[in-house]
């Protein structure tokens, strides 16, 4: 290693430092700024439970809140391997969200945005082990879109605030 990498490699801390980075749940990071503050919209399904579950976890469960939560979810299943027979084998469960991030006591709209993930599951096991995988699929797919808009809302924490 150069001396010049070397020195980079020490300074770094102190660019980052210098560029108001902060660390999201560190001391005085915005993490838990809207912990306890959103409600989040009540689920209209078994994908929304364990969106919102997981929601939830991240962000608390709201006594008095402050802001509302509402998201729409879309789900498509798209076959990925195909045999020479033509049967799927295996099948990515791709899920978005639009989220809106909304003030209860003005109506106004906060934050807005959107996250895309997929996941999938082999089909190639008999129909309860393939419906069971299925299922495990959109769970973790779930857990998958709620992180990234817990990650995006408290990225956007001063907009909140």
């Amino acid at each position: 290693m150069s001396l010049f990498d070397r020195r980079s490699l020490l300074l770094m801390p102190l660019a980052l430092a210098a560029c108001g980075f902060e660390p999201v749940y560190g001391p005085g990071g915005g993490g838990k700024a809207l912990y306890g503050k959103v409600r989040v919209d009540a689920p209209d399904g078994v994908n929304t439970y364990y969106l919102v579950r997981r929601l939830e976890e991240q962000l608390g469960r709201a006594a008095d809140p402050v802001y509302r939560l509402a998201m729409v979810l879309e789900i498509t299943i798209q076959g990925q391997a195909i045999t020479a027979s033509g049967d799927i084998t295996y099948y990515s469960v791709v899920g978005s969200i639009n989220y809106d991030l909304i003030e209860i006591g003005s109506g106004r709209s906060v934050e807005t945005g959107s996250v895309t993930n997929f996941t999938g599951y082999s089909a190639t096991g008999n129909t309860a082990e393939t419906l069971a995988a299925q299922r495990d699929a959109r769970e973790r797919l779930m857990v998958i879109l709620a992180d990234q808009v817990t990650r995006q809302l408290n990225a956007t924490v001063d907009l909140a605030s």
